[in-house]
């Protein structure tokens, strides 16, 4: 099954084309190139639009408008290409790209995205409880390196790839495909604009 997958929540986008679990293709770049970035993803795997059979977009937490441009592209997609697809929570893309890890996303107004206990949650980056050791990856990991690690926990390098939530994840994680129009974003608070409205 070839399967394009992509996610757009934080500040770095991801897509890959992934054929029965054989990546075909990756870029990072950022969400305003995510169609050209598919159509290129296309041309290197030597595949037509026409052959997708499914989509596997992020669903966030992460940026409001990051999450909105990545569901509504998936939704064109579907449309236009007539394919279901899965939406993958960006936290658990992450955490699959680095095993055993915290994953952590920038959430703005200092506050993070993390898995607490498994569970997706929005909290001030001292409140997150990390064991001495505990390897911490995403975006809110390099932001509040300092502080993390006060706390016992280890930062890889800025420029470590575990800090991407990889779309070739996003592709392994997709569960049960369904309609793309009925995939829901995963967002753990209100947008900014009505916070202060």
């Amino acid at each position: 099954m070839l399967t394009l997958a992509f996610d757009t929540a934080t500040d770095v986008a991801t897509s890959a084309l992934v054929d029965d679990g054989e990546v075909l293709g990756e870029r990072v770049s950022r969400a305003q190139t995510l169609l050209e970035d598919v159509d290129a993803l296309l041309r290197q795997g030597g595949a037509h639009p026409s052959e997708i059979d499914a989509l596997a977009v992020g669903i966030g937490p992460g940026s409001f408008t990051g999450v909105r441009i990545g569901l509504a592209a998936a939704r064109g997609l579907a449309v236009a290409l007539d394919v279901r697809g899965a939406g993958v929570s960006t936290l658990d893309a992450l955490a699959a790209g680095a095993p055993g890890a915290v994953p952590v996303v920038d959430a703005r107004r200092r506050e993070v995205f993390a898995l607490v206990g498994g569970e997706a949650r929005v909290l001030a980056p001292a409140e997150l409880p990390v064991a001495v050791g505990a390897v911490c990856v995403g975006s809110g990991a390099v932001r509040y390196r300092e502080l993390l690690e006060e706390n016992g926990a280890v930062v890889p390098p800025d420029d470590d790839e575990r800090h991407l939530p990889r779309a070739r994840f996003h592709a392994q994680l997709a569960g049960e495909l369904g309609p793309v129009d009925a995939i829901e974003p995963l967002y753990l608070r209100l947008p900014d604009a009505k916070v202060s409205a």
